[in-house]
């Protein structure tokens, strides 16, 4: 194998490592009772923020993505392992905090509900190839880890205008995350486009440099009172100049499932 096919798998299986321990959804549950569906409030939203009532951890249960709902995709639930809370993770830069804490799904202002989701693309098999083409053919798949979070009022605007503000001030100097002890170096965002939900943010996240580079993707929006949040990453892409589609197909299954 070449070696660029072991460096590339070698940092493949660190990246997927450092998803398993980092990813999170934390969040607080409710009492509140009450089943209603997930697409209330995206008019009263618009409308009237401060009117908007946050959705319990149960209705956004409801309304997470389950298998069968994105083709090609295995979706499961996150579990406490998935679970980084906030003191976790540690940003070196303060106002770098909303677009770092973003990556891991880390609880930002007062959410009334949580949910999350692992949602991992199928491998792509090709018994005809050589090996090597088939080995980068099965690490080329997106996984994403995506994070619901439910608030009253303007809470979900606020949250959205935060990251906003934080991603325009950190896009270009850099900054760095520690995650149980381990860094992580962030070198550039690059915004992307992207449509869902009433408003919608998008980036193309550079960690490291040169052949030790990876992309990731993180693409945040907002559906009423509800921020979903997608943080994504592809085994089979590595380097400075790698680049992977946002993961559209779990993106547009989750804004419809918000209603």
């Amino acid at each position: 194998m070449r070696t660029t096919a072991v460096r590339r798998t070698a940092l493949a299986a660190a990246v997927s490592s450092l998803m398993l321990l980092a990813t999170a959804c934390s969040g607080s549950d409710s009492d509140a009772k009450g089943d209603g569906g997930a697409a209330g409030g995206k008019d009263e939203a618009s409308a009237n923020p401060s009117a908007v009532k946050a959705l319990t951890t149960a209705e956004l249960e409801k309304a997470s993505l389950e298998q069968g709902d994105v083709a090609g995709h295995k979706v499961t639930k996150t579990g406490p392992e998935d679970i980084a809370k906030p003191g976790e993770v540690t940003v070196d830069k303060k106002e770098c905090e909303p677009i770092g804490f973003a990556f891991y799904g880390v609880e930002r202002g007062s959410p009334v509900g949580n949910a999350g989701r692992k949602v991992v693309e199928e491998p792509k098999v090709d018994e005809t190839a050589d090996p090597e083409d088939a080995l980068a053919g099965m690490l080329d798949m997106t996984s994403s880890l995506v994070t619901l979070a439910s608030y009253d009022g303007d809470g979900a605007a606020k949250n959205i205008a935060e990251l906003r503000e934080s991603a325009a001030k950190c896009a270009t100097g850099g900054f760095t995350l520690t995650m149980k002890g381990s860094k992580q170096k962030v070198t550039k965002l690059t915004e992307e486009k992207v449509t869902g939900g009433e408003e919608a943010l998008a980036w193309r996240v550079q960690m490291g440099e040169g052949d030790e580079a990876a992309p990731f993707k993180l693409v945040s929006l907002r559906q009423g009172g509800t921020v979903a949040t997608f943080f994504s990453f592809n085994l089979g892409k590595t380097g400075a100049k790698a680049d992977f589609p946002l993961p559209t197909a779990v993106i547009d299954a989750q804004v419809g499932k918000l209603g």
